[in-house]
């Protein structure tokens, strides 16, 4: 039965409802292991290496081999083989393995060294779906001199335009305020006072950190009623980890108009256990325990299992969340797979579930509900 099952898995082409671009340009090493840290932006310390964590290992466990290496090879021989074959055979051979038919990419978070949305469709021989990022949109009106009398429009009207060729919107309003804040939409008024403050200290590289305006582009979002992302749980040091729980976000979530709208719970962890209870809780909520996966590594059995828990498993998405090095994409992959196999195929094992069950399930999670919720 497991045989059946893992090969059915192994053979399911995935929806990634949530990933960047991999990289497009030579890496150094030590680019190569600061894109494997997701906490800290800071160089890796010389007294360590970042291939000494539960990713390292598992990059050098599942993707040495398709590089030519035996599973487990040293970091040295894996980094060695790498800069060997380069960066565009890397992804050429890591991509296509992922078995993803659709990538729906963020573009908003330094995409210049990556492959654009089509190139990663290119080379991994799938499709690729474009997400507006809110405050990407926001910061290009403040780079483009916009005045803060017109900001509301011409915030309503640039996303409108970008909108129509995306499957979806996402906010990184976690790592901007974090999720305590008043939820309710901003006065007209509010926001032409908050724009015209924050467009005049804006300077050369503005940051969209303002609350008032960081509502009124969600809300902008609502009225589009396309899925809107919303970063959760885990990420890097610039969040304040306490302040992004979900449970933090019931002051939108109850709102009527947003009752109307696919809302995307990205990431989770460690907050997924509140995220299947929101997801249970309410019809527009949707989750996922991507970028996790690659970062616990071995531990990712531990967190799909718990993520299954308590939320309908028609409300569960599968990402990767990887950014930069093509291993990620491949990893989110593999981890998911070998982790939703395995815990499945226990459960059917032990009676719990039937084998069609479990494969209905698995296929579910993987594309169904993804292509359900982004119309694909």
């Amino acid at each position: 039965m497991m045989d059946t099952l893992r090969a059915a898995v192994a053979e399911l082409l995935l929806v990634d409802h949530h990933v960047h671009g991999a990289f497009d340009v030579p890496v150094t090493r030590a680019r190569f292991e600061e894109s494997i840290n997701e906490g800290s932006p800071d160089p890796i310390p010389g007294w360590m290496t970042q291939f000494d964590s539960q990713l390292g290992f598992a990059i050098r466990r599942w993707c040495a081999p398709l590089l030519g290496l035996p599973g487990h090879a040293p970091a040295d021989d894996y980094w060695a083989r790498r800069a060997e074959l380069g960066e565009q055979e890397v992804a050429g051979r890591l991509l296509p393995a992922a078995g993803v038919s659709d990538w729906i990419v963020d573009t908003g978070y330094l995409g210049g060294d990556l492959l654009a949305p089509s190139g990663l469709a290119a080379v991994s021989g799938g499709r690729a779906h474009e997400i507006v990022r809110l405050e990407a949109l926001a910061e290009s009106l403040a780079a483009d001199g916009v005045s803060g009398a017109r900001y509301a429009d011409a915030f309503r009207d640039l996303l409108r335009v970008a909108a129509r060729a995306a499957v979806g919107v996402k906010t990184v309003v976690a790592y901007r305020t974090g999720f305590d804040i008043d939820w309710t939409p901003p006065p007209p008024a509010e926001v032409t006072a908050s724009a015209g403050r924050w467009l005049s200290d804006a300077g050369p590289e503005p940051r969209l950190t303002d609350p008032t305006l960081l509502r009124f582009g969600i809300h902008s979002a609502v009225d589009l009623g396309l899925p809107i992302q919303i970063h959760v749980g885990y990420g890097d040091r610039d969040l304040d980890l306490h302040r992004v729980n979900p449970m933090l976000l019931l002051g939108l979530l109850r709102r009527p108009e947003v009752a109307a709208v696919p809302i995307m719970l990205l990431h989770c962890y460690p907050y997924h256990r509140e995220a299947g209870y929101l997801a249970q809780s309410f019809n527009n909520v949707y989750f996922d325990v991507g970028l996790a996966l690659n970062h616990v590594g071995a531990r990712a059995t531990a967190i799909v299992a718990e993520s299954l828990e308590l939320a309908p498993f028609a409300k569960q998405l599968y990402s990767s969340d990887a950014w930069g090095p093509a291993e990620l994409h491949y990893l989110g992959a593999h981890l998911w797979r070998h982790a939703i196999t395995e815990i499945a195929g226990g459960w059917v094992s032990a009676g719990d579930w039937s084998a069609a069950d479990a494969q209905r399930v698995i296929t579910m999670i993987g594309k169904d509900n993804a292509r359900r919720v982004y119309q694909l």
